[in-house]
């Protein structure tokens, strides 16, 4: 499950890329510090566009923290979306590549093998998210499915990167779920293996 990803494209494309799509977008907390990081882990603060309720075509982009604590304190970093219907909370997390992990293919290595997912055609793309008030303060997590043709050979569930078209509808609560939330056609993600990777880390999967 993804505990790991990427977001190395500056704003400007960002807020380019969204106007393109006449999606507007507020900054209520003024302009986002969103330095490129190769490596976005559990309880990171990084940037989200989520969705400003009763508006369509409108979000509020703005930083929060991956993951808020389960009961027993556990960051809830994935959220299962089958049977949800999520009609308030929506949000886009903004992302140039997401990471598996996977036991080392050679026996004598220690480290898991570490695998980038990134989007065909696009440079950056949004994977599906929901936030919350929480005891850590607003925070944000990744929907999951059963892993698509892309994923499932790396893993057995995925979190679920929308194509532009979908990015409207995702911040839009009353659009279905079903509507929005599907797998990719095969070739959507290509992967490459990432040497060095540390083993994954523990949190709660909800």
């Amino acid at each position: 499950m993804c505990n790991d990803y990427r977001l190395e494209v500056d704003i400007a494309s960002i807020a380019e890329d969204f106007e393109n799509l006449q999606i507007k977008i507020k900054m209520p907390e003024g302009a986002p510090n969103v330095p490129a990081r190769e490596d976005i882990k559990i309880t990171d603060i990084a940037p989200i566009l989520r969705s400003v309720e009763g508006e369509r075509g409108i979000g509020e982009l703005v930083n929060r923290r991956w993951s808020w604590p389960g009961p027993r304190g556990k960051p809830v970093y994935n959220f299962r979306s089958e049977g949800r219907a999520f009609s308030s909370h929506r949000c886009l997390i903004l992302a140039d590549g997401f990471y598996e992990f996977t036991d080392p293919a050679d026996p004598k290595q220690k480290r898991l093998d570490k695998w980038l997912f990134t989007m065909r055609d696009h440079p950056w793309f949004c994977i599906a998210g929901i936030w919350r008030e929480s005891a850590a303060g607003e925070a944000f997590t990744m929907l999951t499915m059963d892993a698509g043709p892309d994923v499932a050979p790396y893993h057995h569930r995925q979190i679920i990167p929308l194509t532009r078209d979908q990015w409207a509808d995702w911040l839009d609560p009353t659009v279905p779920t079903n509507e929005v939330l599907r797998w990719l056609p095969p070739g959507s993600l290509p992967v490459t293996q990432v040497y060095g990777a540390p083993p994954a880390q523990g949190g709660l999967v909800r």
